[in-house]
């Protein structure tokens, strides 16, 4: 029991500068983007910052590591702002999940690099850098999922013909139940292990060339 316990604290402590990366990354890509592409609203409600105080839901965080579904704080945007709402408002959306894969990716990339400068690495490096890579790709993976409210839902919604998109509205009000629904069946397995696998592969495989 008490070797079950340690193990749980070692993965919590080596878990949590991963789970507050891929936060803060995935939330400020949003408000970045949001900015950069003509709405000041992000900036006004001081989400332009990689404080995790601006990002990180106390709550959500919590909810991470006991049902490992969590959130952080939404980035609020006006469409309207946007010189064209249905293409920006998907460039928005896209922004927080390939963030994340980009710090996958440049983690991948700073461990290779290391291992191969011969800097020593502690167990305890190994699992918080193998923890931030992972994380930030299963972050990613997740809020694709085209169900309210993720990312996946708000492109999927812009793609479809305007009477499609407005039955789908229809599903928001059953947006948790779904959500919950999904994380207690084999279907979240389904999804993640082997786009995971994928996504890694093509990681190491762009590494590989180079490194």
């Amino acid at each position: 029991m008490f070797d079950d316990l340690g193990y749980f604290f070692v993965r919590a402590l080596t878990s949590l500068p991963a789970i507050i990366i891929a936060m803060v990354i995935h939330e400020w890509a949003h408000a970045r983007t949001a900015y950069a592409l003509g709405d000041p609203t992000p900036k006004m409600m001081g989400r332009l910052t990689l404080n995790p105080a601006a990002h990180v839901d106390l709550l959500g965080l919590l909810m991470l590591f006991i049902v490992h579904f969590g959130w952080a704080k939404p980035v609020q945007i006006n469409p309207y702002n946007f010189s064209n709402p249905r293409r920006d408002d998907i460039l928005v959306s896209l922004a927080g999940p390939f963030s994340n894969f980009a710090v996958a990716f440049v983690t991948l990339i700073f461990m290779i690099v290391l291992v191969k400068m011969g800097v020593p690495m502690s167990e305890g490096m190994q699992l918080v850098f193998s923890s931030i890579m992972i994380i930030n790709i299963n972050f990613g993976i997740f809020n694709l999922i085209p169900i309210p409210p993720l990312d996946g839902y708000h492109v999927l919604k812009q793609i479809l013909p305007y009477e499609l998109a407005e039955k789908l509205e229809g599903l928001e009000r059953y947006s948790f139940l779904i959500l919950i629904i999904i994380l207690m069946t084999p279907i979240i397995s389904v999804i993640f292990v082997p786009m995971q696998r994928f996504i890694l592969g093509i990681f190491q495989g762009i590494v590989g060339i180079f490194l």
